[in-house]
This record gives structure tokens, C-alpha cells and sequence, in this order.
């Protein structure tokens, strides 16, 4: 029996119907490309989605959008990250390229386990994509606000952006240890040696910001 979508009014997520559960195992088909769009723990081949891993089947659409359709391990946590949701993450790593993170939470909702995302040079601001230098815009520590913009799997990250004037860096400290309060779209400042750092800092909601 196939997993049927309730849409709950005033909602723009729809919910799995329970029960019953779908459990899938890998190479086992689950749609064709029609139906659903691929999440994590799929792959598609000849027009169909198909589970890469052994777990329980999950569907979740936005604004009557084609479902994202997921495979999930019974263990981990069922609050997974899903393209165009804002996660808040901690930055683990930079390089001339892109920035590592560890997603921490989604929404206002911790994760169980963190996940792994990247923001790639080009998807750190919406103008002048070319001028755009990571240590500029994140340091390894920094807590940003991004989008989900491609869903990973077990295997590679999540892709994210902070190319909206609400996302990038809300929490940063200073080389003192102190947290830095932003100035501008592109600067942060340390309250005690009124030293000047560059980010891409967010213009913060405040239904994002965790205490």
C-alpha cells in the first residue's frame, strides 16, 4: 500500500499518514521522476526513483510542490533537512572554494545528529558572485543561517546559500574570544578591542535565532 500525503490547512508541509510505515531496501523502486522529486537515500536511473539504502520511505512536499521522497535509517532522527528549509550550522572549515559546516538545526528544531553541508563560493551572495572571498564571509566557529538549496545523502553533503539579505553569519567572535556585533552587510566588530572583521552577515528573523 503506498504512502498517501494529508495536507493540513494552513500548512504549506504536507505529513505521512500513519500507519502504515513503507520500509524499503536498497535498489528497491519507489517512483518514477513524475511522482516525486529524489532526497536522500535514492538515486534515479531510467526515469525512477530507487532506494539506495535499507530504512522506512518519506515524502514531504512545500506549496504543492513535486514531494521530495526520502529513505531514512530506523535509527536516525526523523527531522531531516529538506530543500528550501533554513538550517542553522556551525562552521567547521573554509578554503578558497567553499565552506564545511555542520548543520545543527532545522527550522527552530535541533537535530539528533548533526549533518554535513557545504556553501560553495558562488552561492554565498546573490551580487557580485565573482568578488566573492570566503575568509571574508565565514571563519571556522561562526553560527550561519543558509538554505537548503540540494539534498545529500549518506555519502556527500547538503548543498546550501546564504544569497538572501536573512541568511549568513548571526553569531561570530573575535580573535579576543569575544562576540562580535555586526556594523554592516559585510563587517562585524569586537566590542572590547573595536577590532573590524569581514562576513557576510545575515539580517537576522527573529524566529531564527537560537538562545
Amino acid at each position: 500500500m503506498r504512502n498517501r500525503l494529508r495536507f493540513h490547512p494552513g500548512f504549506g508541509t504536507a505529513a505521512i499518514m500513519a500507519p502504515p510505515v513503507r520500509y524499503c531496501i536498497p535498489g528497491e523502486r519507489l517512483c518514477n521522476l513524475e511522482e516525486g522529486s529524489p532526497g536522500s537515500g535514492t538515486y534515479t536511473r531510467h526515469g525512477y526513483i530507487f532506494s539506495s539504502l535499507a530504512g522506512c520511505l518519506m515524502k514531504s512536499s512545500e506549496n504543492g510542490a513535486l514531494p521530495v521522497v526520502s529513505v531514512v535509517r530506523e535509527t536516525e532522527s526523523q527531522l531531516l533537512p529538506d530543500v528550501g528549509a533554513i538550517v542553522t550550522c556551525k562552521v567547521s572549515s573554509i578554503n578558497s572554494r567553499f565552506a564545511k559546516v555542520h548543520i545543527l538545526y532545522v527550522g527552530s528544531m535541533p537535530l539528533k545528529n548533526s549533518f554535513r553541508g557545504t556553501i560553495r563560493k558562488e552561492d554565498v551572495r546573490a551580487t557580485e558572485k565573482d568578488k566573492v572571498e570566503i575568509y571574508k564571509s565565514f571563519r571556522p566557529g561562526d553560527i550561519v543561517l543558509a538554505k537548503v538549496i540540494s539534498l545529500g545523502d549518506a555519502q556527500s553533503n547538503y548543498l546550501l546559500t546564504t544569497a538572501e539579505n536573512e541568511l549568513g553569519v548571526v553569531v561570530a567572535h573575535s580573535e579576543s574570544g569575544i562576540q562580535m556585533v555586526p556594523i554592516s552587510w559585510c563587517e562585524m566588530q569586537c566590542p572590547k578591542t573595536h577590532t573590524k572583521e569581514f562576513r557576510k552577515v545575515a539580517r537576522v528573523q527573529p524566529e531564527f535565532l537560537q538562545t
